[in-house]
């Protein structure tokens, strides 16, 4: 997948500047994909380009002027053909992981700091996801909102964020455990 069809997603809350979509990123979408406020701006252009969304300036009195961007119907047409075509298998890159496979070098101690790291980041962001759950369900119960609501979609999105991240929490809490047995073992070897 693109950065491409997840700021066509973006946009179909509406009408939004690009420091608006950074902001979304960074908020709601960054728990499935990531992207720099420079990679955002430059395919918002290449979008504007595409005709896949629309750019107007805004003059703005004591703010500079912005460009607000909205999904063109040939955006909208681009992004329901991308829903139906079948997603490539997720592949994980993760840096913790390459260290954690080199464990045995005799690092546990830097292994355990890490894992702990990890599972204060997950704590972190199932905190950011609750605030998120909270602001969408706005006083709703989940059954209302499923019920109820305009789109489902950042809900969905926000249920498999906070899953990944309490699955991490998991599998820290299980590796932390791990290593400490092997470490028990080797002092009493």
């Amino acid at each position: 997948m693109s950065l491409k069809y997840a700021l066509l997603a973006a946009l179909l809350e509406g009408e939004a500047s690009g420091y608006d979509l950074a902001k979304v990123f960074d908020v709601a979408v960054a728990n499935f994909w990531s992207a720099t406020p420079q990679q955002l701006y430059r395919e918002m252009e290449r979008l504007a380009d595409e005709g896949l969304i629309d750019a107007r300036l805004v003059q703005q009195e004591r703010r500079p002027n912005k460009r607000m961007f909205t999904l063109t119907e040939a955006g909208r047409e681009d992004l329901r053909a991308f829903t139906t075509a079948p997603p490539r298998p997720t592949a994980i890159r993760d840096e913790l992981m390459v260290k954690i496979q080199a464990v045995d070098t005799g690092e546990l101690d830097a292994a355990r700091a890490l894992i702990e790291e990890r599972m204060e980041w997950a704590r972190g962001k199932i905190a950011h996801y609750e605030r998120l759950r909270d602001r969408l369900l706005d006083g709703r119960s989940e059954d209302e909102y499923v019920r109820d609501a305009e789109r489902i979609g950042p809900y969905l999105t926000l249920m498999r964020g906070r899953a990944f991240e309490e699955e991490n929490l998991r599998w820290g809490e299980r590796a932390l455990d791990i290593l400490a047995r092997r470490a028990a073992a080797a002092d009493r070897s």
